[in-house]
C-alpha cells in the first residue's frame, strides 16, 4: 500500500505511522499495564500498511498476533508544537485502522528492556481502509468503534473512553515530532485485544468513518 486512498478519490503519499499506546484504561487494565504519565509513542514502518481488502501474513518469527481496531488520523499540514485548540486544523481525514502486535514477542522484549518496534512493524500489521475527509467526522472525540472476527463482536467502544482526545494527541506528538502531510496517527484500542488466526477475517468499523475488511493467511 504505497497510497492512502479517500472517498473522495484523491490520494496522498503515506509518510510516518505514529502509534499511540496506552490510551484506553480498559485496554491498559487487561493487559495488566500501568497508566502512563505520558503518551506511549511508537511507529510502524511504511511498509506495515495493508489496504482494505488485503491479507495479513503472519510472521514465522513470533506465535500470538493480537488485533487491535484504532482510529486513524491522517495529517494534511505540517506542524511543530501544534496547539490543542488548533490541532484539528492539521488533520486531512479520519480511516479505520488495525494495529496488530506480535504480544508474545512485546512480552519477551519488554521483559528485557529492549524496544519492541518488530512486535509492532512487520509487514501488513497495519491495515487502513479507505479515509473519509475530515469535514465528514462531526466530533473524532465521540464515535462508536466495533471489530468482528468471523462475524462475532471481539472489540466494542467509543473514541469518548480515550484518555487523551485527538487534539491533545496531535499536541503531544507534534512536541516530539515535526507532522506533515501524510503522516498517519493511531489512537489507541479499546478492550477486547485477542489472537487471530490464519484463516479468520476481520471487520471493523468506526461511525462516520467506514469500515475495513481484511483477512489472514
Amino acid at each position: 500500500m504505497r497510497q492512502i486512498k479517500f472517498s473522495s478519490g484523491k490520494t496522498v503519499n503515506p509518510g510516518k505511522i505514529i502509534g499511540l499506546g496506552r490510551n484506553y484504561l480498559d485496554h491498559i487494565r487487561e493487559l495488566g499495564n500501568a497508566v502512563p504519565e505520558r503518551a506511549v509513542i511508537f511507529c510502524k514502518p511504511q511498509t506495515s500498511l495493508l489496504e482494505d481488502g488485503g491479507t495479513i501474513i503472519l510472521p514465522d518469527f513470533a506465535h500470538e498476533c493480537h488485533h487491535e481496531l484504532e482510529l486513524a488520523v491522517l495529517i494534511g499540514k505540517t506542524g511543530k508544537k501544534i496547539t490543542a485548540e488548533r490541532a484539528l486544523d492539521h488533520v486531512a481525514g479520519y480511516a479505520v485502522a488495525l494495529d496488530l502486535t506480535l504480544r508474545d514477542l512485546q512480552t519477551q522484549l519488554k521483559e528485557k528492556g529492549l524496544p519492541w518496534d518488530i512486535a509492532k512493524g512487520f509487514d501488513t500489521s497495519c491495515p487502513l481502509s479507505t479515509a473519509v475527509p475530515a469535514d465528514q467526522v462531526t466530533d473524532p472525540n465521540n464515535l462508536e468503534l466495533q471489530l468482528k472476527v468471523n462475524g462475532i463482536v471481539r472489540q466494542q467502544g467509543n473514541t469518548s473512553q480515550m484518555m487523551r482526545s485527538v487534539e491533545e494527541i496531535i499536541a503531544e506528538i507534534s512536541n516530539y515530532f515535526t507532522l506533515e502531510p501524510g503522516d498517519i496517527i493511531l489512537t489507541g484500542t479499546p478492550a477486547g485485544v485477542a489472537k487471530i488466526n490464519s484463516g479468520d477475517i476481520l471487520e471493523g468499523s468506526i461511525e462516520q468513518v467506514g469500515t475495513l475488511k481484511v483477512s489472514v493467511t
